[in-house]
């Protein structure tokens, strides 16, 4: 019995471990490891949700939050741009404040040529009628429909404008170059004129009124034949076009001298 109960003090440990350990392998074999499994998952889950990022319920809601941040920018940029539009137009007379309209249609491969306007018969917008926007002159109504407007830029290189240099009054004819810049042929052979020079409309013009702005001079070939050109930098932004004003088309000055006389000819007896 001591002899025993000395081996017993011996191998209790051993005898314990070997028990452990027997009986861990018949649990797992019963339960298939699912309890381990369950111990495993229970440890790890935090570390993976810290990995795994947000939730697609999480990025659902942070796409609809930068959707309606998106949303909130355009709109207030929409806002400011109508704002400054119809205090410009405010600021106009009253026989010739403008008809507001918003550029809604433009070609890839017409973007310098033309832009489609979301006003027309219905608005009084007619044929010839005169467009700018902030920077000035953008160019003429050439068709027109109960509801839209089809506008021929300036930058078109079918575009032709009456113009003259504001310091020295020297004429030229501006021509559109498919871009933000035009070309300038002048009248004069050597004309008076350099770089930085103002460009507007001319009293030559019978498109446009006079003294609309158009552009400055961004450089010079007094030596081209046959005639001095330059090329000139438009004010107006034709690149990125959104709102603009359409203005009833200029009177033609024979035309209202030719009234003029008819109303103060004598009647016949």
């Amino acid at each position: 019995m001591v002899t025993l109960r000395r081996w017993w003090d011996r191998k209790a440990l051993q005898v314990g471990l070997i028990a452990l350990t027997l009986g861990s392998a018949w649990t797992l074999r019963q339960t298939q490891g699912a309890l381990l499994l369950e111990l495993y998952q229970g440890i790890t889950r935090p570390l993976q949700m810290l990995q795994a990022g947000p939730t697609p319920e999480e990025q659902l809601r942070d796409a609809r939050v930068l959707e309606l941040q998106t949303r909130i920018v355009e709109l207030e940029s929409q806002n400011k741009k109508i704002k400054d539009l119809l205090n410009y137009v405010e600021q106009q007379p009253l026989t010739a404040r403008p008809i507001p309209a918003r550029v809604v249609g433009r070609s890839a491969d017409h973007w310098w040529q033309q832009v489609t306007l979301n006003r027309g018969k219905n608005s009084g917008i007619e044929e010839g009628f005169v467009v700018k926007a902030e920077g000035g002159l953008v160019g003429l109504v050439e068709s027109v429909t109960p509801n839209t407007s089809r506008v021929l830029l300036i930058s078109d290189l079918k575009s032709q404008v009456g113009v003259t240099v504001s310091r020295t009054a020297a004429k030229g004819v501006l021509q559109g170059d498919s871009s933000s810049e035009a070309v300038l042929e002048f009248l004069e052979k050597v004309p008076n004129v350099k770089v930085g020079d103002l460009v507007s409309t001319s009293t030559y013009s019978k498109k446009f009124p006079a003294g609309l702005a158009v552009g400055r001079i961004k450089s010079l070939d007094l030596k081209k034949q046959p005639t001095s050109v330059a090329k000139v930098e438009l004010f107006p932004p034709i690149r990125s076009l959104d709102w603009v004003a359409v203005y009833p088309k200029p009177e033609d000055p024979e035309l209202e001298n030719q009234a003029t006389i008819k109303l103060e000819s004598p009647k016949p007896n």
